[in-house]
């Protein structure tokens, strides 16, 4: 029984720190306890993603395709408090520039966006509405399930690179210091044997087989390309390029679903 409370314990943590949901009063928080609590990430993931499946499929018999794809997206924004959006942001600001590595780390400290940060939430927003909006307009029923696949497979491959680099930054003074530590495998292995049923689930609810594997692929050359890239230029991941890893997974694996693999 106590296994079973620690568990449900962990999965509150990882909710209260993945959207604006607080966790029960009961549940108390240790340091420890929100590293291992990444195992219940893609659940958290799946859940917002459900969370939008219901509001577009809602607001579809009401208004278009586009409408209901930018209500969804805007309720999935508000429960997860922007919170892997703002680590885009700051990811790119900090990143796509020609700043050197510890001017990089400065910048992901700092509230303001820049021209870059703007521009890539723009499109990493217009791209997630458009993409939904088109397999809205397909089929319902693959529009629902690939939001929730992008949405837990999209905080599966945060939790992967985190598995693969060391923390870039100075731990002290991480906003979530425990997840400058890398996870258990056990726990890495729980999220990505997660992320991988979230997929099938979804072929197998939309009939999307060919999609799941391209997004499976996808999330792979992603995940990869990623941590060399931050290899190089941070030697290390921080908490915002994590959220920046999150959104784009959320398009590569619309990107796959929404794909035409038949004339």
């Amino acid at each position: 029984m106590r296994g079973v409370q620690q568990q449900l314990r962990l999965f509150f943590i990882a909710l209260q720190f993945l959207t604006r949901l607080p966790a029960p009063r009961w549940v108390g928080f240790e340091p420890a306890w929100l590293s291992q609590a990444t195992r219940y990430f893609v659940l958290v993931g799946a859940a917002v993603g459900a969370f939008g499946a219901a509001l577009a499929l809602a607001a579809l018999q009401l208004w278009p395709p586009a409408v209901a794809a930018g209500l969804s997206v805007a309720g999935t924004l508000w429960l997860s408090a922007a919170l892997h959006e703002d680590g885009l942001a700051d990811s790119c600001d900090a990143l796509l520039g020609a700043a050197p590595r510890e001017r990089a780390l400065a910048i992901m400290k700092d509230s303001r966006i820049g021209s870059y940060g703007a521009a890539a939430l723009t499109l990493s927003l217009l791209l997630r509405v458009l993409l939904l909006a088109a397999l809205l307009a397909r089929d319902p029923l693959l529009a629902a399930a690939a939001w929730v696949a992008a949405h837990g497979a999209g905080r599966a491959a945060a939790v992967a690179l985190m598995a693969l680099l060391p923390y870039a930054g100075d731990t002290a003074q991480a906003k979530a210091a425990a997840l400058a530590r890398a996870p258990r495998p056990s726990d890495v292995g729980w999220t990505l044997a997660s992320g991988a049923a979230l997929l099938a689930l979804a072929a197998s609810a939309a009939a999307a087989l060919p999609h799941a594997a391209a997004a499976a692929l996808g999330l792979l050359l992603l995940v990869l390309a990623v941590r060399g890239w931050l290899r190089r230029r941070l030697g290390g991941h921080t908490g915002d390029t994590l959220g920046a890893v999150e959104q784009l997974a959320e398009i590569v694996v619309l990107l796959a679903f929404a794909a035409r693999f038949t004339p």
